[in-house]
């Protein structure tokens, strides 16, 4: 297996990181027209997870996933970010089961920013309960076609969060740091032998962000090469299977960190992984 396959683009609607749809304290510059299909391309990326970002797309996903019907994988949400208030009340899984029907690429669903605050009782801690989530976990494994595996994100400011029973439930972890400091690069492999402890026997990922969201700026070459570096030596000890960039909403405009990553992408991608790597 070569390393590309090992890469994921994280899609969602063009121009919904920017001000312009409510998000002014990550002060993204210029206007992001490409889509998660578009942006799919110009990487050179075979799967994606494609994600509800405030509500948008809405159901039926239909059009989205005609679009994305050339790529190997595809994820959607079945609960998108924070600000996709009509999953807190109830998600998307059937549209995305109706849509694995039509789309065989469809392997899974994921829940985007699903854990809550750190203080709360470890049942509530989730914005479903632990016996919705294994609900939604029986449906995807039971699909006729084939089974779908349910992915979470859990970021790093979650850490300490005791969420041991939600992670026993997911198969897949997506891990993100959010803020990309000098502080955390150091700590990166400290974080990644704490989520490898906490979640045993699970798919995990590794999110790369090519903008620094937590701090409104942009990712120095120093920090998107020492992120990809570090997650290429984690897929390459087993320590989790992929990378996912973030994302099609950076792809055009024309940020350096976003130059790197497409060259790097295209230098490594070809690299043999081990089968026993992941």
């Amino acid at each position: 297996m070569k390393l590309k396959e090992r890469f994921w683009l994280w899609g969602q609607d063009a121009g919904s990181h920017h001000a312009s749809a409510g998000n002014r304290v990550w002060k993204l510059p210029g206007v992001n027209r490409m889509g998660p299909a578009e942006g799919a391309r110009y990487f050179g990326l075979k799967k994606m997870c494609r994600v509800v970002m405030k509500g948008k797309p809405e159901p039926p996903f239909d059009k989205e996933s005609e679009e994305l019907r050339f790529l190997k994988e595809v994820v959607w949400s079945a609960m998108g970010d924070s600000g996709s208030v009509r999953n807190d009340k109830e998600s998307d899984l059937e549209e995305i089961l109706r849509q694995a029907e039509k789309y065989p690429n469809i392997t899974g669903a994921i829940l985007d920013d699903f854990f809550k605050k750190g203080d709360l009782p470890k049942k509530k801690i989730g914005r479903y309960s632990l016996e919705t989530i294994a609900e939604m976990r029986n449906q995807l494994h039971s699909f006729p076609r084939h089974p779908l595996d349910l992915w979470v994100v859990w970021y790093k400011h979650q850490l300490h969060f005791h969420i041991e029973e939600y992670l026993a439930i997911f198969d897949v972890i997506a891990y993100w740091n959010w803020t990309i400091t000098p502080k955390e690069l150091d700590t990166l492999e400290e974080d990644l032998a704490f989520v490898v402890e906490k979640s045993p026997g699970k798919r995990r990922f590794a999110g790369c962000y090519m903008w620094n969201y937590g701090e409104g700026r942009p990712v120095t070459i120093h920090e998107i090469r020492t992120q990809c570096e570090t997650f290429q030596a984690w897929i390459h000890r087993g320590d989790i299977e992929g990378i996912i960039f973030l994302s099609n909403n950076l792809a055009d405009l024309d940020l350096e960190a976003v130059e790197w990553a497409k060259t790097w992408i295209q230098e490594v991608g070809n690299e043999e992984i081990s089968s026993l790597s992941g």
